[in-house]
């Protein structure tokens, strides 16, 4: 329970919490003490409109009183005698007044209405924190491992790093992995958000929780059960929610000194009253002051929400840090989307060679390789790809930053790397049609000599431009920071619709450009959180794009988009800027209620009992809307992905 309430739910809950906490309604112990203390309420009234016995009548109220008031009074104590106050201290001194003022039908009331609103917010937090954890349900209980020559079915907790578990068809993964042997396609939907089964074959890695294809699979386990995809987004999202928000800081700190004014007010009244009128009547009235004054409904409009709203996107492949990252998110005006592995697929393929002083080909491709065969840049894949078979390395390879690559081959000096730090040469014009079509160009030579240039594309992604339009069709400012070279990022631009773009940037220069522009709007930087750290960073919302398995990426932004499909941010958008719009309704009904419910009560328009109702029905309303943050609408399906444009005349041209 939030802590602003005061109502005792305030300790750290255990670490098999999930064992203890109510499926049903009616399992709730606020629920159930209510439940009691109600037909004990409506036993008393029944007793007194018959006009029975009134010592029966008082019993039962009395009754009643303490079963409901045992559900906050205990823990309000135990709070207070640590000097925290809160709204359970307002109800439990307005209860005490009544009592003391001889109205223990009013107390009762009091209490049983307390009580409710109590288990309600109950039941929702923890009810919302179960979606949250029904990601672990998707880890089967079992798995077959391979042990010597023989097939063993273990517990998935039992799994050993390096171990190598038998996926078969129709099975549900039961930890992450690495594909040894066989080809399938997996459901990963339940996950990342993605509708299309994914394609996976040996050195592919697979997580925890996604269910096998046709195919049979042999896979090394890279974790434990504990320490798998799905219990790290968990636990991160757990851990996080305990950041608060700005509308949450809000009701904080709207909340705080509300309860001890509260207070003063109540005490102004009843000593002011009671010199100039009855005491008795001005008591009981600065006692409804109390109860109509307290910031119940507040302390508990945003938790709720937030709560619904974080575990509601985790089941769709967004993966939002707490409050404070959804109140961000949903805040955000402008995006800025990094090019590779972002608005691309981060699949690059060589598409053309072109050469120069009687190279040829093969050669060009042999020397690219020989540089490129121990880097991990993307780059690199696609052309130790298009040269195939064994690669010679070269010796003495040095990375020369934002240039390219030096080192010895055959006692030769050769250089791969970018037009400036190479000059094209005769192949200028080559170079310039290479960046026009949206390639990156690299230069290699040979003690001084250029022997020829690579095109290297990287595809968009068939999602990316229909995802800017999007996103400029609801009046996001949508800009693009790349680190590759100006021709290339423009002619990308284009074809997805983007106007603004900043390329040739280093790391710090994509850092220092977001800064510029979140001066003038709510900034959010989507990239793949490694080498975009420090933009994600200084941005006011960082988003991690194709996250899941990716520790660094998790750790580094606000949100992650688990999936590869980039229609998730607009979705995760939508849904940030929902919950936020519910988040402040919650804020403005809580501070309305108390507004109105003040002077009705000073002027004794409402007594004790009708200020009780309308404020718990209030909360009441406040939870039932913070929950609505909770629905979100899964992605149709894609449409169907065209085969990678790569070009077919590589293997001609060599």
């Amino acid at each position: 329970m939030s802590d602003a309430c005061g109502c005792g739910h305030d300790e750290p809950l255990p670490e098999n919490e999930d064992e203890h906490e109510p499926e049903k309604l009616w399992q709730v112990t606020e629920i159930r003490a209510a439940a009691v203390a109600g037909a004990l309420l409506l036993a008393g009234l029944i007793v007194g409109w018959t006009g029975g016995p009134h010592p029966v009548e008082l019993a039962l109220h009395v009754l009643a009183l303490l079963i409901a008031g045992y559900t906050f009074v205990p823990s309000t104590l135990k709070r207070l005698v640590r000097g925290k106050i809160g709204v359970g201290t307002l109800m439990t001194i307005a209860a005490v007044g009544a009592v003391i003022l001889g109205e223990f039908e009013e107390a009762a009331m009091l209490a049983f209405l307390f009580a409710i609103s109590e288990g309600l917010e109950e039941y929702s937090v923890t009810r919302t924190r179960r979606g949250l954890r029904a990601l672990l349900s998707l880890v089967p209980a079992t798995a077959t491992v391979l042990r010597g020559e023989r097939e063993e079915v273990v517990d998935a907790g039992e799994l050993r790093l390096c171990e190598i578990m038998i996926v078969k068809p129709g099975e549900r993964i039961a930890t992450d992995g690495t594909i040894r042997t066989g080809r399938t396609a997996l459901d990963v939907s339940a996950i990342t958000g993605e509708s299309v089964p994914v394609e996976a074959g040996p050195g592919d890695g697979v997580f925890a929780g996604s269910i096998n294809g046709n195919g049979v699979l042999e896979v090394e386990v890279t974790a434990d059960a504990q320490d798998n995809s799905l219990a790290k987004i968990v636990r991160i999202v757990e851990a996080e929610q305990s950041r608060k928000g700005e509308a949450q800081r809000l009701a904080d700190k709207i909340a705080k000194p509300l309860v001890p004014a509260i207070l003063v007010v109540a005490a102004v009244i009843a000593a002011a009253g009671s010199l100039f009128g009855d005491p008795r009547v001005w008591i009981e009235r600065a006692l409804v002051v109390l109860v109509a004054a307290s910031p119940c409904a507040l302390a508990i409009a945003v938790p709720v929400t937030v709560f619904a709203a974080v575990g509601a996107a985790s089941k769709l492949g967004v993966l939002v840090k707490g409050g404070a990252a959804l109140e961000s998110l949903g805040r955000v005006r402008g995006i800025a989307l990094d090019k590779t592995g972002t608005l691309t697929r981060n699949r690059p393929t060589v598409i053309k060679i072109a050469t120069a002083n009687g190279t040829s080909r093969a050669e060009v491709l042999a020397v690219a390789a020989a540089l490129e065969v121990r880097s991990e840049h993307p780059l690199a894949k696609a052309i130790l790809a298009a040269a195939g078979g064994d690669v010679i390395p070269a010796e003495n390879v040095e990375a020369v930053t934002s240039a390219g690559l030096t080192g010895r081959l055959y006692g030769a000096t050769v250089r791969l790397g970018r037009p400036g730090w190479i000059e094209p040469g005769s192949l200028a014009a080559d170079v310039e049609r290479m960046q026009h079509a949206g390639a990156t160009a690299v230069l290699i030579e040979r003690d001084g000599e250029l022997l020829g240039a690579v095109a290297v594309r990287d595809e968009l992604r068939p999602e990316a431009a229909e995802v800017v339009a999007g996103l400029r069709r609801d009046g996001y400012y949508v800009a693009m920071l790349t680190g590759d070279n100006e021709r290339t990022a423009r002619a990308v631009a284009a074809d997805v619709g983007i106007e603004e773009v900043h390329a040739d940037l280093r790391p710090e220069d994509k850092a220092r450009i977001i800064e510029q522009l979140g001066r003038k709007r709510s900034m959010a930087m989507v990239g793949d959180g490694v080498n975009d750290a420090p933009a994600l960073a200084t941005a006011d919302l960082g988003i991690a794009m194709g996250a899941m398995g990716t520790d660094v990426a998790i750790e580094t932004a606000d949100v992650a988009l688990m999936g590869e499909d980039l229609r998730h941010l607009p979705q995760a958008l939508t849904h940030a800027r929902r919950s936020r719009a519910i988040m402040l309704q919650n804020v403005g009904l809580s501070l309305a209620i108390i507004t109105v419910l003040m002077p009705l009560a000073l002027f004794g328009i409402l007594g004790l009992a009708a200020v009780v109702l309308v404020h718990e029905v209030a909360e009441i309303v406040v939870i039932a809307n913070g929950v609505r943050a909770g629905r979100a609408q899964a992605l149709p399906p894609a449409a169907p992905q065209e085969p990678e444009r790569v070009a077919a005349s590589v293997g001609a041209q060599r």
